[in-house]
């Protein structure tokens, strides 16, 4: 049963998703970890119908981080492929739901294929004007953060920045997610209540929704509790309400 939303309260302009728990999954059920990937996938294209229909502007889903690179390369080469596959099998499904797609992360060493197919859908898809769905793929906000410092520090020496003037926008400006609103909610599904170097400079005053379901199970009843329980939470971001 799909949990109601109060229409009187806001829903968040943006959510992010850790999507954890593919491997548990898979392994409950006798399954390889690269079956527990797949069903994952599948969890995606519901999630991102679901999300839309809610009225969220901006989804971003983790989902390959720049850790994940030290797991097995057969276990990688996978996922890979399942990126690929999922840019080609939705473009015809985002694009006539209006659905704008970019990818959140670094270039370097993700297969020049998948990046060809990253910006063939991110093309084909500006138009859009409903929600936008980031999918983060070789993300990591630490590493986010020091490329961040790099051309503060550049700009700096070369003059176009003075000291006095770096500001929390000024480093805001200069990450991949410059020009995006900060996410609202964050929901980290697989039990585990931790960020995992997931958008650590932009989640300050995100509410944080950990559910026990692993990925794989996460179903639009799961994505209504989590706004459900956001919706009820007081938010006072640093102030007195």
């Amino acid at each position: 049963m799909t949990e109601s939303l109060n229409e009187a309260c806001p829903t968040p302009l943006h959510v992010a998703i850790i999507m954890d728990g593919n491997g548990r999954w898979a392994e409950s059920r006798g399954k390889s970890r690269i079956e527990g990937h797949r069903a994952g996938a599948m969890a995606v294209q519901a999630t991102v119908e679901a999300a839309a229909r809610t009225g969220i502007k901006l989804l971003t889903l983790y989902s390959f981080s720049t850790e994940n690179w030290s797991r097995p390369a057969t276990e990688v080469a996978a996922l890979m492929t399942l990126f690929e596959d999922y840019m080609c099998g939705e473009r015809d499904r985002l694009i006539k739901e209006g659905i704008r797609f970019q990818r959140l992360g670094r270039r370097e060493g993700l297969p020049s294929t998948l990046l060809d197919r990253s910006d063939a859908l991110e093309a084909d898809t500006s138009s859009g004007s409903g929600m936008t769905l980031q999918i983060a793929i070789n993300y990591g906000s630490r590493q986010e953060l020091t490329e961040a410092a790099r051309r503060l520090a550049l700009d700096a020496v070369m003059g176009r920045l003075e000291l006095d003037s770096i500001t929390e926008s000024s480093i805001s400006d200069r990450l991949l997610t410059a020009g995006q609103p900060d996410p609202d909610l964050i929901i980290r599904t697989g039990g585990e209540a931790r960020l995992s170097n997931f958008l650590l400079w932009q989640s300050s005053y995100a509410e944080l929704v950990v559910q026990d379901c692993l990925w794989p199970d996460f179903d639009e009843s799961a994505l209504h509790a989590a706004l459900s329980e956001f919706q009820g939470r007081p938010r006072r971001l640093g102030g007195v309400k």
